[in-house]
């Protein structure tokens, strides 16, 4: 009994010591939550706080109006999400989700694992930012700063200022839309700022880098239809996907969208050649419809089918590449005859959906891809940027790019997300403290302005909530 009274004290004083031994250090640790606040910072809170008085005054009321402005149009931006959320889950065939205006971001999901980095080093500034927002707004207001701190709620990265609230509450309505308004100003921002960088990027890198010349690769996915030694490699040019011109990344997806929705394009062959290259085979019917006519198991060969000068389908098991090196790309025989009266439009005909895709990109020769063209699209990693010197980075200019659209997004998102009059967000109080600033004069009793404020403050919470859920149902459930 004594031994079992002394371990159970023993453990008492273990639990006791290591509570302590977090508090000291400011960390305090929970089910999926780990925070951290210190007052390590407080000096330099206080040092901004009160640099320059009137251009902070002025930094921080234009805050004020870019937060008002944020609360009503993040009430306009969750409505039209929501009703694009709901139209796509009544579609028959959804449009893409990149057609919302507002997105839920699941890492592994729709976010790449390879993007991870760029995602939780945007949050973090963005986060940071925005409390060093609150916190020296809260400083030039005389609202006294307790502390800075930061957490890790599951795996999301965030911070956070501690304000000695009874300050808080005796100052006006206004300046406490100065203090509430300053994290959504400051991610505003700080998104600008993400632009001002993106924009001219090709223009800052130009001394360094080419641009408009054609999409570098800069990773070919191993095992992937890009893959192999006919395929692509790191540091190729790609100038041309089919007949269509690429002088960049923008434009290699652009190609490979409109190949998707377009029919199969035809490949000018004299008809001496086809002759000569064409295999004996037998004609028949996949099960999707489409004709097939080599028989030969080669990965090689593929079905052609032309109209000859009789005007009758006919069908040719030719090897492709010899087929269709340096042809002219056509849609019909007109095509072709304007060059050579002896040659056909010779069309492959492989399964539905799927495209043969003649890709150039020097100095290799042209590589040629059977299936669908999104899956070309997500085996290569491309840069617009192509470097004038051996020894710079293919991947630099790429890094900058990724990072500042991350940046951009995801701290346009925390501004619109935070301005939400919804409970426990900056949305909350830049609410009542609106209210109490605008309409103390026609709503007389507190009481009343309150509870204007609740029912707005509900609305806004379902409406984020409905957008959450609806949101994690198309990214994890469709």
């Amino acid at each position: 009994m004594d031994t079992c009274f002394m371990s159970q004290q023993s453990s008492q004083s273990l639990k006791n010591s290591y509570e302590e031994w977090l508090t000291a250090r400011g960390l305090s640790i929970s089910p999926f939550h780990i925070r951290w606040q210190t007052t390590l910072f407080n000096r330099l809170f206080y040092k901004w706080g009160r640099w320059k008085p009137n251009f902070l005054y002025i930094w921080f009321t234009l805050g004020v109006a870019f937060g008002i402005i944020a609360m009503f149009g993040s009430i306009f931006l969750l409505g039209k999400t929501l009703v694009q959320t709901l139209n796509q889950m009544m579609a028959e065939s959804p449009a893409s989700q990149n057609d919302r205006m507002l997105q839920v971001v699941v890492p592994g999901v729709n976010l790449p694992i390879s993007q991870l980095s760029y995602f939780f080093s945007a949050i973090l500034i963005s986060g940071v930012l925005h409390e060093v927002g609150h916190g020296v707004a809260a400083v030039r207001e005389s609202v006294r700063f307790n502390g800075f701190g930061m957490f890790i709620f599951i795996v999301y990265p965030g911070a956070f200022v501690d304000l000695f609230t009874t300050h808080l509450q005796l100052v006006s309505p206004v300046q406490q839309l100065r203090i509430f308004c300053a994290g959504v100003w400051h991610n505003f921002v700080l998104g600008i700022l993400g632009i001002l960088i993106l924009v001219p990027l090709p223009a800052l890198l130009f001394p360094f880098y080419y641009t408009g010349v054609g999409a570098l690769v800069t990773e070919v996915v191993e095992d992937s239809p890009a893959s192999g030694p006919r395929g692509l490699f790191v540091q190729d040019l790609i100038t041309h996907v089919q007949d269509c011109q690429v002088t960049g990344v923008d434009d290699w997806h652009t190609c490979l969208t409109e190949i998707s929705q377009m029919p199969q394009i035809g490949y000018c062959i004299n008809t001496a050649t086809l002759q000569q290259l064409q295999f004996p085979s037998r004609v028949y019917r996949r099960l999707d419809g489409s004709i097939e006519c080599c028989n030969n198991n080669s990965l090689s060969d593929i079905c052609f089918s032309y109209n000859s000068n009789s005007n009758q389908q006919q069908f040719a098991c030719l090897p492709a590449r010899k087929s269709i090196h340096n042809s002219q790309e056509c849609r019909s025989n007109i095509d072709c005859q304007k060059t050579d009266a002896a040659s056909v439009c010779a069309v492959p005909s492989i399964e539905n959906q799927t495209r043969l895709i003649r890709v150039k990109h020097s100095p290799q020769l042209d590589m040629l891809f059977i299936g669908y063209p999104v899956h070309l699209q997500y085996a290569v990693s491309l840069s617009s940027f192509v470097p004038r010197y051996n020894f710079l980075s293919i991947s630099l200019p790429v890094v900058i790019e990724t990072f500042c659209k991350y940046l951009i997004s995801l701290s346009g998102a925390l501004a619109v997300i935070n301005a939400v009059p919804c409970f426990a967000l900056d949305g909350q109080w830049i609410l009542n403290s609106f209210i109490e600033a605008t309409l103390s004069s026609v709503i007389a009793e507190k009481q009343n302005r309150e509870l204007l404020a609740f029912f707005i403050l509900l609305a806004g919470s379902a409406l984020l909530t409905a957008n959450v859920v609806l949101g994690l149902w198309m990214v994890t459930a469709r």
